[in-house]
């Protein structure tokens, strides 16, 4: 099947799909051969389980559920989950919105799979779903302050930690940003180098009297006057 007619039936499917649920489906977007659906978090468990057991949809496999953050809107989480029908060679994208405050249900009793994934998402995005059998953190240690992949989390984090010696155990501490490696030259590499005497420069700096200048990049500069001779 080319790609036009990919994209014909990804229509098609959209439309059919936004038919049989009732209208839930806020949104149908068909670009690039890939199909996106739009649908509010009150309607999400039961549009998984209509794409899951429809005949011509059969979308039985879970692949991921990912979240996104806009921290300009009003609900600044996108939730997203991508379906794989294997029957039909066929996936499909389904995305909802939330804020910080508002669950969205659960889809793990639907697809098992969707527990670890619902969990990483709460980490990373302190996005709640309601009547999970395990909401805890997955990545991150029990004991970690804030969502990670928020746009307004501090890319250093909160703490830092390491293993003491003396104390033979983990211990966290505020996070230090050690300077000793940080050397910031705003110059250009021309204008940096003029007093720099690399090896091998004394050799070409030797005044037409034959004294050595004291300052060798003086006798560089007097050099480039006299046009390299």
């Amino acid at each position: 099947m080319n790609q036009e007619n990919t994209a014909t039936a990804l229509e098609t499917l959209g439309k059919y799909i936004q038919s049989q649920t009732d209208n839930v489906v806020t949104s149908v977007v068909s670009s690039k051969a890939e199909l996106t659906i739009e649908t509010t978090r009150d309607h999400i468990h039961g549009l998984l389980v209509f794409l899951r057991d429809d005949a011509l949809c059969r979308f039985k496999q879970l692949v991921d559920i990912c979240g996104v953050d806009y921290p300009d809107r009003d609900e600044r989480f996108e939730i997203v989950y991508h379906m794989l029908s294997m029957q039909h060679n066929t996936r499909i994208r389904v995305k909802i919105s939330t804020d910080e405050d508002t669950p969205v249900p659960t889809v793990s009793d639907i697809f098992s799979c969707a527990n670890w994934a619902e969990r990483e998402v709460w980490d990373m995005y302190g996005v709640m779903f309601a009547d999970h059998p395990d909401h805890r953190r997955i990545l991150t240690d029990y004991g970690f302050d804030g969502h990670p992949q928020r746009k307004d989390f501090p890319l250093t984090g909160f703490v830092e930690l390491r293993y003491d010696e003396d104390e033979k155990r983990i211990v966290y501490e505020p996070v230090e940003l050690r300077q000793d490696f940080r050397v910031f030259d705003n110059l250009s590499p021309w204008e940096g180098m003029t007093d720099v005497q690399l090896p091998g420069d004394e050799k070409a700096i030797t005044q037409e009297h034959g004294v050595k200048p004291e300052n060798p990049s003086e006798g560089i500069k007097q050099k480039i006057r006299k046009g390299g001779q």
